[in-house]
């Protein structure tokens, strides 16, 4: 069965869901049922409350009804008629009216005895088709009609659906796994980060560890940048509207901004990018063959204004912290700065063990007003990345479409260790924006040569890699990672004395330990350093501080005898590695 088939089936289910919740609460009103990845769903103005607990009962009337779906029928109706059957559904009638504006066919589709106002896309025969035991309801959420908080909440029922019985339990079981390693609940529990309605929605508030742990991961990004001659720089987190009407951002993304007026009326916009900040740095003074490649990189937060419904932990903020780069060269060094950068993501994401495959995104031709620059410069640019991707000899998903608006990228793909799939780092290439700024060097015959730019961010944004790098360790960080990398524990009050000299020897060698003594007693101490992931635990008892070795329990469970000079040997070779 084909992707497009399977489509097909599942919009076959978003009707048959229609059809059982009318079934069911016969006043209700449908609004719009697409299918989605790996399933369905209906927004529903419903008569009554519909939770979690109704589902089975709707999920059965859905099984209870298939048989009788045997097959669709099509019938292209006019205005009258189509309003004449969804009189009083003032969602049908107000997708009727754009229908009609756009001078399309109004079509009704009916299977079962049930009719929907629909473009099409069904499985032929229903019954026969959908394989037993393969979609299954999910949840219900809220939603907005047409995504608008202006508008009336609905009902939004979501289903699950999967080509066979086995795969469709696999996703499930899949989905309990990653409930649990949610990264706002271990969030939460390890105290990486915190919101408050004060600051507002999509606005992440770091705590001590979690800002331990985000620091790393920038070091560990300029360690492997600074290797391949990046220089920092800093720009501000405002500018003015004309930099991005330079760029093409504004034309193209205007109510993604947040926009700010001065008291003399001028026009600013928080940044949601930093492109074009770097352009004007490069711009600043003439440049030579001799100086390129410039090579410019930056941490900073951007801001974008997303809806509310739209945010979702670390995953989807209003405040992006990217870990940025661009560089700048001539069209002869494309290759060599992209392998570099290349060298780069191989490098990071495999020390999280992510084994990454290529998306080659490219833009669509048929819809060029969706990009900046002409059809010559597209294919300048997207020939330049696969020449080098065919002499690397790299095996790459077409990515037709998946272009950014100004270049082709090369995007990785790869999974977590539950199995879902992840686009991680990113390299994209820009002829476009260079040639909005007028961005040239002089090359060896004394000529002005217009040059290229290379987008580049490794973790994409610190927010979004660190809630998948949670869930993907499930919490339990490397120790080079780890807020605390060693809780030094003593039985008894009487033994606080050795193990705070073990704690402070840790220390002074930049580990970061916690001594934990006080009144609690020591199961309670022992179950607060398991419950924060830490990596090694030293217990010190009688028996330890007579023999002066240090008894070791890992996160494992697993238990050595040591000397404390071992030990901290042993730290700092697994600190070094990244292990």
């Amino acid at each position: 069965m084909t992707e497009e088939e399977y489509t097909h089936i599942r919009h076959t289910l978003a009707h048959l869901l229609g059809a059982s919740v009318l079934a069911l609460y016969p006043d209700s009103k449908l609004a719009l049922g697409p299918a989605i990845e790996n399933g369905f769903y209906y927004d529903i103005d419903a008569s009554s409350k519909i939770t979690d607990a109704d589902l089975p009962a709707i999920e059965a009337k859905m099984c209870e009804l298939l048989p009788g779906w045997t097959d669709f029928t099509r019938e292209v109706v006019n205005v009258e008629g189509a309003k004449k059957h969804f009189a009083g559904n003032d969602y049908k009638l107000e997708l009727i009216d754009e229908i009609i504006e756009k001078g399309e066919d109004i079509t009704l589709y009916t299977s079962g005895g049930f009719t929907d106002l629909c473009r099409g896309g069904h499985a032929k025969h229903p019954s026969k088709d959908i394989p037993s035991g393969c979609f299954k309801l999910d949840r219900v959420a809220g939603a907005y009609w047409r995504g608008d908080e202006g508008n009336k909440m609905l009902t939004r029922i979501y289903g699950l659906a999967l080509p066979s019985k086995a795969e469709l339990d696999a996703y499930i079981a899949q989905q309990e796994e990653a409930k649990k390693r949610d990264h706002r609940k271990l969030g939460k529990e390890l105290g990486l980060f915190v919101f408050s309605d004060l600051v507002g929605p999509g606005l992440p508030l770091w705590t001590p560890r979690g800002t331990i742990i985000r620091e790393l991961l920038n070091d560990y990004v300029w360690e492997l940048r600074k290797a391949h001659g990046y220089q920092k720089v800093t720009i501000p987190h405002i500018t003015k509207k004309e930099l991005y009407e330079r760029s093409g951002h504004w034309a193209k993304y205007a109510d993604d901004l947040f926009k700010i007026e001065t008291r003399e009326s001028k026009i600013y916009a928080m940044k949601p990018m930093n492109c074009p900040h770097h352009t004007q740095i490069f711009d600043s003074e003439p440049r030579s063959y001799r100086d390129m490649p410039q090579r410019y990189c930056e941490t900073t937060m951007v801001y974008r204004d997303e809806q509310s419904g739209e945010l979702s932990g670390l995953s989807r903020v209003l405040s992006i912290t990217q870990d940025d780069a661009h560089v700048f060269c001539r069209e002869s060094q494309i290759e060599d700065e992209v392998l570099a950068i290349w060298d780069i993501v191989e490098k990071f994401y495999g020390t999280f063990g992510f084994e990454l495959k290529v998306r080659f995104s490219r833009h669509d031709p048929a819809t060029p007003e969706k990009y900046l620059g002409g059809a010559d410069v597209w294919k300048k640019a997207e020939n330049a990345l696969e020449n080098l991707m065919t002499s690397k000899g790299v095996t790459w998903i077409d990515g037709l479409g998946e272009a950014a608006f100004y270049g082709p990228k090369i995007d990785f793909i790869s999974h977590d260790s539950i199995g879902r799939v992840l686009q991680v780092a990113t390299i994209q290439l820009d002829f476009n924006q260079p040639k909005n700024f007028g961005l040239t060097c002089t090359n060896e015959k004394g000529e002005k040569e217009e040059i290229v730019m290379i987008h580049c961010a490794i973790m994409g944004s610190i927010e979004r890699f660190l809630s998948t790098l949670i869930e993907h360790v499930n919490g339990n960080f490397p120790l080079w990672l780890s807020p605390v990398e060693v809780a030094v524990i003593p039985v008894r009050d009487n033994h606080a004395v050795y193990t705070k000299e073990i704690a402070d020897a840790l220390a002074a060698r930049d580990i970061r330990v916690i001594h934990f003594d006080g009144d609690e007693n020591l199961g309670k101490r022992i179950r607060r350093a398991k419950e924060m992931r830490t990596p090694y635990m030293v217990v010190a008892g009688d028996k330890e501080v007579e023999s002066g070795m240090l008894t070791i329990e890992k996160r494992d469970g697993t238990k050595s005898e040591m000397t404390k000079d071992d030990f901290i040997a042993l730290l700092a070779e697994e600190i070094q590695n990244k292990k």
